[in-house]
């Protein structure tokens, strides 16, 4: 029987190389494992050799790469015979588009605004300048448009089968408008000199007979097209006549073909214009993933139609959904989409679970979203890391990145710095339609006419960079009074930075960004254009503060690589015990069926990479002599140009600590896979390179500088020095990896467990964290773990059963005791003795079952600073469990017994009078 809740969930990277049997043959395992739920990579219909599926072509088919719907049912029938439930990584905001292989978005491009599936899409489609028609730019080309037609990439060609007609540039299809097939079939028999046969007669006749087709008429062309088909010969006619359109340096048939694509309903560009002229909104900055309009009915029914069959077939028992903050109105797709949960139930309705990848800022809290059980765990994941991080290590460390970048440690004008970039590159054409949108409203009226569109602009960006979270939530009818409040101190920011005459300007925006412009007894501005740009700038803020901190700042500002984690904060402070407390009590009352997690698909690294690095905050002062020993050795290796200095300073400390983390001294690939690493990395942050404008002898530099210092005849005594610093943060971090996985298990929440973590995990970025894992490993180690040797395992770590032994026995207990970890109550533990500070330690309670769980932080001091395994009498203190009682014990559990053979704990228990009992108040 498959829990409605989750027990724990594990992620599984579909590919073409890992397919829906692949993911069947591994379910006997992770049952075993102790799995409740498979957590499936996006499965649906994408682009051909997707590495990932977010590039969703078709949500109305499985992907054939994965096996199809014979793939599909099988899977299925596999996890039904295995008791394992099925959660979807569902792609509701975006779809691939361009290339050939997009069935909505060639009707667009065919039939422009007069498509039926037009609506799906976010495009403005009177944007582009200079053109008496309307149409969505296509920013594909590799170089400018004139060069590409004189080169020839761009060619007609036509479709026997389908009798159509499209021009094409290598791998993307541009369907020819059906209205203009008339001048192109006259051309053609023109051309093929045919005018006499029978054939040209038959062409020239259908293009007489449908040159009315002035504008689309879909009832028309099919008839059109079926004609064309059917004439004999017609294509040995059309193959020779389309030597019109060959263009070519210099050629005549240049221009004809030229003045073809400008009557179509799309315009050709090269790539870089779409930083400023795009009009189609995109998934953050990614030209070849198009905005989904799922708020409207027609195109949510549609996209979401198969994820209706398998949940009224029970094949799909939980969804995760991407990127929530893209949607124009988060609370009233999950209001349909709960609607269309249950009609696929039916009269079998039952629980459904739903999460949402969300970022949550500092401060900010979960909206209530119609049936979403909390969000995929990313802050909870910075949680744990903040929790187990030695405070007293962070103001040194503070202060080494102060003198290596120059910089004061704070985050702010880093962020600020991001912004400024991704405003003034990838995201410019977003932003030029709000700011037009917005000078249009305030010219709608009399009173608010002389606000001038750039007065308005740079208002409207002011806001945008002091805006301190994704999105706010407005819905038709206004903010809440938490966005409200949200808006008004953003307000607030933006004008306190503002230098020219303000005159009312900020008032306006507000008014604009609130909704109130439509106020009644307000000045009347138009409705439907004050509530598209509120909604509109909520969908861009999302993307703005993604690219700005994870994609820029995250790799600008390098003070600890383990607080760089997706939904976090690089300037974060350690988090006391006590405010870790308080925040479980709250979860466990408030959300507590969200996901918990320590590695993703989307995180930075791999989880004990980052427990790794983490330990840094335990030896700052060796760090610090250990890299400014490194910088002297590894000075005659870096690349010198004139100014140009690669790797740069802070880049240098930031590679230092990455390689510290993926340090693995066997592992062949090292070198390919720090050198792909540093290469995104520089890329991203967009100082000395960056994607748009690659800085190709700073990135042969960088990698040049990695090929020297990995090189054991060029810097010995660096690599001995790196191996015994990497040695010693190895088991510190190890040791932190089991508190981090003990707590991801038993706190409130679901685990959810990233494909092969359950061995150590030293992965880099994406695409690194997408390696293929050895299940058959794995699974061996099942029967041969089935009685763990603690002791023995403790003493072969670096192998990583030890790791496995410990996530099977937390897992193990989660599903003998699923209730209590479901929907069991949290009650912190006090902890006495000169180690307190070192001890995490609380229960899990329901009924009179409970666990009592404990973990260590901080271990450089039992561990003589990375060097020896923790003996168990180097613990000195003990914790009450008054109103528990474990093992014919009560009252108080010496640390020195708890952590006997691990310095983890999870102990069963029974809850006695006088226990501390919270009371969750579930939804």
């Amino acid at each position: 029987m498959v829990p409605a809740i989750p027990i724990a969930t594990y992620r599984l990277q579909l590919t073409a190389d890992f397919d829906f049997d692949a993911a069947a043959r591994v379910a006997p395992y992770l049952k075993a494992l102790g799995i409740s739920h498979v957590y499936a990579s996006p499965f649906m219909k994408a682009r051909e050799g997707s590495t990932h599926g977010y590039d969703v072509v078709d949500h109305t088919k499985f992907n054939p790469a994965l096996g199809g719907e014979d793939g599909f049912a099988r899977l299925s029938d596999t996890l039904k015979n295995n008791d394992l439930g099925l959660i979807l990584d569902f792609v509701p905001n975006h779809v691939g588009v361009h290339f050939a292989d997009n069935p909505w978005w060639l009707d667009v491009l065919e039939w422009g605004p007069a498509s039926p599936h037009a609506v799906s899409f976010d495009i403005d489609w009177d944007q582009l300048p200079y053109r008496a028609r309307g149409g969505v730019l296509l920013p594909i080309l590799g170089s400018s448009y004139g060069q590409a037609l004189e080169r020839g990439e761009i060619e007609l060609r036509y479709d026997a089968a389908e009798g159509s007609f499209s021009a094409w540039y290598f791998e993307h299809r541009l369907p020819i408008a059906p209205e203009r097939y008339g001048e192109v079939l006259r051309t053609i028999v023109r051309e093929a000199d045919a005018e006499d046969s029978a054939v040209g007669r038959a062409m020239l006749e259908i293009s007489a007979r449908y040159r009315g087709l002035r504008h689309p008429n879909r009832a028309e062309a099919p008839a059109l097209k079926d004609e064309l088909r059917a004439i004999d010969g017609g294509a040995d006619i059309i193959a020779r006549g389309l030597a019109a359109y060959s263009a070519g340096e210099g050629a005549a048939q240049t221009l004809v073909l030229h003045h073809l694509l400008e009557r179509q309903h799309y315009k050709l560009g090269h790539w870089r214009l779409a930083s400023s002229d795009i009009n189609y909104r995109r998934f953050f900055d990614v030209n070849t993933l198009a905005g989904l309009r799922v708020e409207d009915a027609g195109t949510f029914e549609a996209s979401h139609s198969l994820v209706k069959r398998l949940i009224a077939e029970d094949r799909l028992q939980g969804l995760r959904l991407d990127h929530i903050d893209g949607l124009r109105d988060p609370a009233q797709y999950f209001h349909r989409l709960r609607r269309l949960v249950r009609t696929a139930q039916g009269a079998k309705a039952k629980p459904f679970y739903m999460v949402i990848e969300k970022i949550l800022g500092e401060g900010e809290t979960l909206p209530r979203f119609s049936g979403v059980h909390g969000t995929t765990g990313y802050e909870w994941m910075n949680v744990i890391s903040q929790v187990l991080i030695d405070a007293g290590g962070l103001d040194p460390l503070n202060e080494v990145w102060r003198q290596v970048s120059n910089r004061s440690p704070t985050l702010v004008p880093v962020l600020l710095e991001a912004k400024r970039r991704v405003l003034e590159t990838l995201l410019t054409s977003e932003f030029t339609v709000l700011a037009r949108l917005l000078a249009r409203i305030a010219s709608g009226h009399y009173s608010t006419r002389d606000f001038s569109a750039d007065s308005l602009r740079q208002a409207l960006e002011l806001y945008v960079l002091h805006f301190p979270v994704y999105r706010t939530y407005l819905g038709p009818s206004g903010p809440a009074a938490h966005d409200r409040a949200l808006i008004d101190e953003t307000i607030s920011r933006a004008r306190a930075d503002w230098f020219a005459a303000d005159e009312g300007v900020f008032d306006f925006l507000r008014d604009a960004l609130t909704m109130d412009l439509l106020a009644p007894g307000r000045p009347p501005h138009s409705a439907p254009r004050v509530r598209r740009f509120a909604l509109k700038v909520q969908q861009f803020t999302g993307p703005m503060m993604a690219k700005s901190l994870e994609d820029t700042a995250f790799y600008r500002y390098h003070r600890l690589l383990a607080l760089n984690e997706v939904g976090g904060d690089p300037a974060a402070s350690a988090l006391a015990v006590g405010r870790f407390h308080a925040m479980m009590t709250a979860r466990a009352r408030e959300w507590p069926h969200g996901m918990t997690a320590t590695a993703t698909h989307d995180t930075k690294r791999g989880e004990d990479a980052r427990a790794r690095i983490m330990a840094l905050a335990e030896i700052p002062g060796e760090w610090t002599s250990a890299v400014a020993r490194w910088k002297v050795l590894n000075a005659p290796h870096l690349v010198l140009d004139g100014e140009m200095r690669a790797p740069s300073a802070s880049f240098e400390y930031m590679l230092y600590q990455a390689l510290l983390g993926a340090w693995e001294p066997d592992d062949p690939s090292l070198v390919e896979r720090m050198q792909a690493y540093a290469l995104k990395a520089a890329r991203e942050g967009k100082q000395e390179t960056s994607w748009l404008n690659p800085h190709q002898p700073y990135e042969d530099g960088v990698k040049t500088f990695l090929d020297r210092i990995l090189d054991r005849s060029a810097a010995p005594e660096f690599l001995e020095g790196l191996g015994t610093m990497a040695q010693r943060l190895a088991l510190i971090g190890a040791l932190n990896a089991l508190s981090q996985i003990t707590l991801k298990a038993t706190m409130p929440g679901v685990p959810d467990f990233y494909q092969g973590t359950e061995l150590w995990d030293f992965s880099l970025v994406d695409p690194d964290n997408r390696r293929p894992v050895d299940f058959i490993e794995r699974a061996a180690m099942i029967s041969a773990l089935e009685t763990p040797d603690w002791d023995a395992l403790a003493q072969t770590w670096h192998d990583g059963r030890l790791k496995f032994a410990w996530t099977r026995q937390l897992l193990r207990l989660r599903n003998e005791m699923p209730e209590i970890f479901a929907n069991g109550d949290y009650a912190p533990l006090e902890v006495s003795g000169p180690h307190r500070d070192h001890v995490v330690a609380f229960a899990r309670h329901r009924g009179r079952d409970a666990v009592i769980v404990a973990v260590t932080r901080s271990f450089a001091p039992f561990t003589n600073g990375g060097r020896a395994w923790p003996r168990p009498d180097a613990f000195d203190g003990a914790i009450d469990i008054t109103g528990y009682a474990t093992e014919g014990r009560a009252n108080r559990l010496p640390l020195s017994g708890l952590f006997e053979h691990l310095p983890v704990a999870v102990l069963r228990a029974k809850a006695v009078a006088g226990a501390r009992r919270g009371s969750n108040k579930h939804r």
